[in-house]
């Protein structure tokens, strides 16, 4: 049950939010995602100039040329929410953890479908009480996105974040947007060359869907800080060292590996032809989000 103090937060949350909205992203929204709602038409010969994400395959495969699935634009979006709720997300060495800025990234996105009369649904992905609303428009629906996303906690036993968004794909009838909010910190490989195994759920979702990765962080997640002996916890193994932090070398190997995670993040990302945007908690994310919109319209 939620507690009116819960509710409260979500309305002050909603009030920020609108803000942002009015102030950054309303018209950005509505410009980078204008004729992004599609619904299959009819198949025809590839042309130069075509996306190849919509080759279809198996015509091709009969008629031994390549053909694409034509689709027709659709006067509404759907804009699915994908947070990640795991442990990791719990993390924050600011104000705010890595959670509360998805929260809040995705309260701004909810609110931004709304004002386009677009459908917003949402999923918690790792949470200890799992939620999937079906996409809605609306205040009232809208609200009910914001407060579930405050009350959200991490479970204790978490499933791996490529189960889940192999169940999340299955879940998503039609095409639609894909906010994924994740660090994607989740079974990433403790040597080169190996993916993680969420990027193939990844890649089979970004076929069906416009998905984009939000990636919250942290700034001690890449540069730790110079206090001696520091107790660590590895939130999703539960593994606990001692690090010392004074040791230059220690820091240096630190923000190497901090790198490479990065660097294998990029490429699952890139294979799959993905979008990232990068957001921190110690800055605002509205500049972030707004810069991607900008680049996005650009580009379209």
């Amino acid at each position: 049950m939620l507690t009116e103090e819960l509710m409260q937060e979500a309305r002050k949350l909603e009030i920020r939010a609108r803000r942002r909205v009015d102030d950054l992203l309303s018209g950005q929204y509505h410009s980078a995602f204008k004729g992004q709602g599609i619904e299959f038409s009819e198949v025809r010969e590839y042309q130069p100039g075509d996306e190849v994400r919509w080759i279809d395959w198996n015509v091709t495969a009969r008629a031994g040329k390549p053909f694409v699935k034509r689709f027709v634009e659709e006067r509404q979006l759907t804009v699915i929410l994908a947070i990640d709720c795991g442990p990791s997300s719990m993390f924050g060495s600011t104000a705010k953890t890595k959670h509360r800025l998805a929260a809040e990234i995705g309260a701004c996105l909810t609110l931004a479908a709304t004002r386009n009369n677009d459908f917003a649904g949402l999923h918690l992905l790792g949470a200890k009480h799992p939620i999937h609303l079906p996409p809605a428009r609306g205040r009232t629906h809208a609200l009910r996105v914001i407060r579930e996303l405050l009350a959200a906690e991490p479970a204790d036993n978490p499933a791996p974040l490529a189960d889940e968004l192999a169940d999340l794909s299955r879940t998503l009838k039609r095409s639609a947007i894909v906010f994924l909010i994740s660090d994607l910190l989740d079974d990433l490989p403790e040597s080169d060359g190996p993916e993680p195994d969420w990027a193939r759920p990844v890649r089979l979702m970004a076929r069906k869907h416009d998905l984009i990765a939000v990636t919250p962080e942290d700034p001690r997640e890449r540069e730790l800080p110079k206090m001696g002996l520091l107790r660590m916890a590895d939130p999703i193994t539960g593994r606990r060292v001692t690090v010392d932090t004074s040791s230059a070398r220690v820091r240096a190997r630190y923000s190497a590996a901090a790198k490479r995670d990065d660097q294998v993040i990029d490429k699952a990302l890139g294979r799959a032809r993905v979008d990232r945007v990068r957001v921190s908690t110690a800055n605002p994310f509205a500049d972030d989000l707004a810069r991607f919109l900008r680049t996005r319209d650009r580009r379209a």
